[in-house]
């Protein structure tokens, strides 16, 4: 299930840059000017995959103990840019196809860098982020709330992550050349909706006023240039929830974000993209790159020869065709590079951003039971929320709902890739601090108006947290707003 606010209000959205961007690009890459002849940056893209057991674990992000992996619809993989000052500082950014970071999977990255490294990358210059997909195994954090669906820690799920966000940040590394950086942005508007509505009336509106929607509908990419190659890849964030794949789902999924990201590494490979060539124009691609040979799939990974593609390679030499002659295994391992030989791949990651009550069901909530919409105060059917669910664009097949979704964001972030124009100037920098949230000093202003400093207390899950969202629905004779519960479930806490 997915965590719901017990008092039905929701935070409004950032009006510019989201969470990561703010708190980091902006800081690392600052003051936009026009482009200097020379490239002030080294710059470097990595990926690596992360799927990890596909069977008998548990999925993070619904909280359904009955969704287990029984299969792949697709891989999952980590994805890092660095950008360097040459003999300066530098900063890295990952993006995760998992639900969220783990603060044990950070811990335990950093510790492998720094046996690379040194202190080259450490906690003040390394972020970490998810896509939040609802569709990857399970098992992989520190805190008990987050395992007791995945029946404790996976290793397997744990190490996967960890080696893969390592493997991606070395391929960035070794990867690093001089290169430009552009930005550019624009609103999305049919890929998102507000799943709570009734709780974003409860904000001021004047607090309302200040946006033209309730959710953020703005888009922001920045667009990896190397002097030599060209265009390398592209980062971008966007607020939408990976909930394409619905709670019943089994197979591993990167949703809707992950299938955009394969939609435009696709798209660049189709369209030449990195070129070989060293004389390239870093300014935009020719419009045809826009519109043609548009993927229509999600493709699958295909790995870099190690140990296991040697296992394979070694069978497949093993075979004779028919009148034929005998193939090496040397012959078939040049064959898989070849698409890739001499040219450096291009990454694009599809990050997430102000997603809270953001969800990518587009069409609305409806009972299962009678196809009626949902109470709109409470997301129920006949007072039961168990029977709302969300719709998305290709309702009732979650796969083509992943897919259009997926889609939209990809033709969007191809639009921005293709005409960004605004080259990203400054020197590097970063922030990076521990909070207790439990302990801080906030002002708010009362009801009549005047100001008042209140403090935090630890956390506390409210009755509607165990209601779910429309997305995936939570346990039974539990609702959205509810804030006093139900008198046995009073009597169960105190007990408890």
């Amino acid at each position: 299930m997915e965590a719901s606010s017990s008092l039905r209000f929701q935070v409004s959205r950032f009006s510019s840059f989201k969470i990561w961007l703010c708190l980091f690009l902006v800081l690392v890459l600052q003051n936009c000017s026009p482009a200097l002849s020379d490239s002030p940056y080294l710059v470097g893209m990595g990926s690596y995959d992360i799927t990890g057991p596909a069977a008998d674990v548990n999925m993070m992000g619904y909280a359904n103990a009955e969704q287990i992996a029984s299969g792949i619809h697709f891989r999952l993989k980590a994805r890092a840019f660095i950008v360097a000052e040459p003999n300066g500082k530098r900063v890295v950014f990952v993006n995760l196809d998992a639900c969220m970071a783990s603060q044990l999977v950070t811990i335990k990255v950093l510790e492998r860098l720094k046996a690379r490294y040194g202190d080259l990358y450490n906690e003040n210059n390394v972020a970490i982020s998810g896509i939040h997909t609802h569709a990857g195994p399970g098992g992989y954090l520190q805190y008990v709330v987050y395992i007791v669906t995945s029946l404790g820690f996976v290793r397997q799920s744990f190490d996967v992550i960890v080696n893969g966000i390592e493997q991606c940040i070395v391929e960035a590394h070794n990867n690093l050349h001089p290169g430009k950086i552009y930005v550019n942005k624009g609103d999305l508007l049919d890929a998102s909706v507000n799943r709570s509505p009734s709780a974003y009336l409860n904000n001021p509106a004047e607090e309302r006023g200040k946006y033209k929607y309730n959710v953020d509908k703005e888009m922001t990419l920045i667009k990896f240039v190397d002097d030599e190659s060209g265009p390398i890849g592209s980062f971008n964030w966007f607020a939408t929830h990976g909930t394409s794949m619905s709670r019943t789902n089994s197979l591993i999924s990167g949703d809707n974000k992950g299938a955009a990201a394969r939609f435009m590494e696709d798209w660049a490979e189709q369209n030449g993209i990195p070129k070989q060539a060293a004389h390239v124009n870093h300014d935009g691609l020719e419009s045809s790159h826009m519109t043609s040979r548009l993927p229509r799939r999600v493709s699958p990974i295909i790995p870099e020869p190690n140990e296991i593609t040697d296992d394979l390679v070694q069978l497949a030499s093993s075979y004779e065709a028919s009148g034929g002659r005998r193939l090496s295994s040397s012959s078939i391992t040049k064959r898989i590079r070849s698409t890739q030989q001499n040219r450096p791949k291009f990454v694009s990651a599809f990050c997430q951003s102000n997603c809270g009550d953001v969800s990518p069901n587009v069409l609305g909530t409806f009972c299962i039971d009678t196809g009626l919409p949902c109470d709109f105060n409470h997301s129920t059917c006949n007072g039961k929320n168990e029977l709302c669910y969300g719709r998305g664009p290709g309702y009732p097949d979650e796969f083509e709902s992943t897919h259009i979704i997926g889609n939209r964001q990809f033709q969007k972030a191809v639009d921005l890739f293709s005409s960004a124009s605004e080259e990203i100037q400054g020197k590097i920098d970063y922030r990076h601090t521990y909070l207790d949230f439990s302990k801080l000093e906030v002002n708010v202003r009362t009801s009549t108006g005047s100001q008042q400093v209140v403090k935090t207390c630890p956390a506390a899950m409210g009755f509607a947290f165990a209601a779910g969202t429309t997305d995936g629905p939570g346990a039974f004779d539990f609702k959205q707003g509810d804030v006093k519960g139900k008198p046995f479930l009073e009597i169960s806490k105190k007990l408890t």
